[in-house]
Formats: structure tokens, sequence, C-alpha cells
């Protein structure tokens, strides 16, 4: 089983679905200070807010325990004259599945205050005060976390034979047992964030400041605050413990004192085939925001003498941006005791018939096949770029289970 390839390739050919938070956007705006008198003293105070929280928090307790026992045999045919014996048993087949899918967050919103912005002082009176503060914030913040604590005990036991034919007279003698075959398959997928904050192609918006025309001696200012600030934190906490106990059987036959006929023994093949796959702690964030203004227009012109005329534009958009990503992760698995076993056959004490045969013993196979996959702790993070990410739930299965 090459599971690492094939996750690998599972993750790669998915599709992954981000649950979208709309986000306010800001309209137009138009803020203007024009046609004020002599002497007049005109203010406008403007503060747009637009902050987008989203928080996802997941814990998952998780025990499970599986104990299962599939027997066929435990026959006797003992004592019997003049006639031929024959014990046959079937087939013990055990198929066990633990799976358990746990903690995803998965988030998408915009990143960018949408809308063109136009802030003008023009045509005021000789001597008048005329100010414009305007502050635009826009933040945006992604919070998810999750905790696991899995414990997985699988107790399977197949067993085929333990059969007595043992006594008999004056007959042939035959015990044949069947296969035993156990597959236990146990996956843990737990706790997995996603997060986008813009998507690469935003369409930008317009800033145009503009100070015209105003009177003589006139005192004329802009203050112009643009911030942007967009924050991920994903964190991960796994505790996994995973126990598999597994035996498969088929054999302890016995077939003694038996006279006057030929004795023969034949067991199935034992396969144990064990399956623990441990997957999950992933964190994946993009910040694709690209919100600077795709027209910035700033002009002072035409204004009178002795007038004092200031525009200050601070431009912080796009440059506050973090990803904090976290992982921490408990794996123990014990997978201390697959046995698989096929014999410990008795054929005492006969006696053969006229033919004279010796006792046939035959055994089958016994085959362990024991893997364990462990891919926990990873993060992708991609800022100011636009790239892809893809996941299906049911192909990583397939690609484990089959």
């Amino acid at each position: 089983m090459i599971i690492n390839r094939r996750i690998a390739t599972a993750v790669a050919t998915g599709a992954l679905l981000l649950n979208s938070f709309a986000t306010p956007a800001f309209a137009a705006t138009t803020i203007t200070i024009s046609g004020n008198g002599t002497d007049s003293d005109n203010t406008a105070n403007i503060n747009l807010t637009k902050n987008t929280t989203v928080v996802q928090n997941n814990t998952a307790n998780v025990t499970n325990k599986v104990d299962v026992e599939a027997e066929t045999g435990d026959n006797d045919a003992n004592d019997n004259t003049g006639g031929d014996v024959t014990i046959k048993t079937g087939d013990s087949d055990v198929a066990v599945a633990v799976k358990n899918l746990l903690n995803s967050n998965s988030a998408s919103i915009d990143c960018c205050a949408k809308g063109d912005t136009s802030v003008k002082i023009a045509d005021n009176g000789s001597d008048s005060d005329n100010d414009v503060d305007l502050d635009m914030e826009s933040s945006n913040g992604i919070f998810q976390d999750n905790d696991a604590d899995v414990e997985n005990k699988v107790y399977v036991d197949g067993d085929t034979g333990d059969n007595d034919a043992n006594d008999n007279t004056n007959g042939d003698v035959s015990i044949e047992t069947g296969d035993s075959d156990v597959s236990v398959g146990v996956l843990n997928f737990v706790n997995s964030n996603f997060a986008r904050i813009g998507s690469g192609d935003d369409e930008g918006s317009s800033l145009s400041l503009w100070i015209l025309g105003n009177g003589s001696d006139s005192d004329n200012d802009i203050d112009a605050d643009i911030d942007n600030e967009n924050v991920v934190t994903q964190d991960n906490d796994a505790d996994i413990y995973n126990k598999v106990d597994v035996e498969a059987e088929t054999g302890d036959n016995d077939a003694n004192d038996n006279t006057g006929g030929e004795v023969s023994i034949e067991t199935g093949d034992a396969d144990v085939e064990s399956l623990v796959a441990n997957v999950g702690n992933f964190n994946w964030a993009e910040l694709s925001c690209d919100c600077l203004f795709d027209d910035l227009t700033a002009k002072i012109a035409d204004n009178g003498s002795d007038s004092d005329n200031d525009i200050d534009l601070d431009l912080d958009s796009g440059n506050k941006s973090g990803v904090f990503q976290d992982n921490d992760a408990d794996l123990d698995n014990k997978l201390d005791e697959l046995e698989a076993e096929t014999g410990d056959n008795e054929a005492e004490d006969n006696t053969g018939g006229e033919d004279g045969h010796d006792p046939l013993i035959e055994t089958g196979d016994a085959g362990v096949d024991s893997e364990v996959v462990n891919e926990f702790n990873s993060n992708v993070a991609g800022i100011g770029s636009d790239f892809e990410f893809e996941w299906d739930w049911e192909e990583l299965l397939d690609s484990i289970f089959g």
C-alpha cells in the first residue's frame, strides 16, 4: 500500500469549497466644502470603518472501542466406528473500519474597502478656515482553532479450527479448516483550517483630494488616513492514541488415536492486514489583498494670495497583513499484537488401514501486513499572491481504504 503517495494525490486533485462571509463595502464617498463666505470656519470630520471578524472553534473528544470475535469450528467427532469421519469448518472473515473525520474550519472574506472617494475644498471666501479630516479603516480577522482528543481501541479475533476427531475406528478421518482473514483500518483525519482573505483580483477604487480656487489668506487642509489590516490566526492541537490487537488463527486441530483408516488434517490460510493512518493539523491561508487605489489624485490649484493649503495623506493600505499558524500533535500508535497463526495440529498415535498410509498434516500460509502512516503538522501561507488549494474528502478515503 503506497499510502503516502495516494494521500498526496488526493490532496492535489480534490476540491475545497470555502465558506464565504459577505463583508460591507463603502459606497462612493464624496466630501465637499465649497462656496462658503469670507471669514467662515468649515470643518468636515468623517470616520468610515469596516470590521469583519470570523471566529471558528471546534473541540472533539472521541473514544471508539471495537471488540470483535468471529469463530467457526470447535467441533468434536470422537469414538465413531465403521465409517469415515469428516470435519470441515468454513472461513472466518472480519473487517473493521474506524474513521474519524473531525474539526474542519473554512472561511473566505473580502479584504478591501470598495467605492470611490472624493474630497474637495473649493471656491471658499477669503480668510476662511476649511478643514476635512477623513479616516477610512478596514480591518479583517479570521481566527480558527481546533482541539481533537481521539482514542481508538480495536480488538479482533478471527478463529477457524479447534476441531477434535479422536478415537475413531475403521474409517478415514479428515479435518479441514477454512481461512481466517482479518482486516483492520483506522483513519483519523483531524484539525484542518482553510482561510482566504481577498481573491487577489479585487477591483481597485479611486481617491481624489482637491483644494481649488479658494480666496486669499484662506487656510485649507485635507488630512486623510487610509488603513487596511488583515490577520489570520490558525491553531491545531491533536492528541491521538491508537491500539490495535488482532489475531487470525486457523488450526489447533486434533486427530489422535484413530485406527484403521487414513488421517488427514488440512488448515487454511491466516492473513492479517492492518492500516493505521493519522492525517491532520493542516493550515492553509491566503491573503491576496491588493487594496491600493487604482487612481489617486491630489491637487492644490488656483488658490488666492497668502492662502495656506495642505494635503496630508497617510496611505497604509495593504501593508498590514499577518498569518500566524501553530500545530501541536501527540501521536501514540500501538500495533504490537498482530498475530496470524496456522498450525498447532496434532495427529498422534494413529494406526493405518490396509494401505498403511502415514498421517498427513498440511497447514496454510500465515501473513501479516501492517502499515502506519502519520501525516501531520503542515502550514501553507501566501501573502499578496493568488494560489490554489483543493481538497476532496471522499477521494482521500477511497485512496486509503479502497
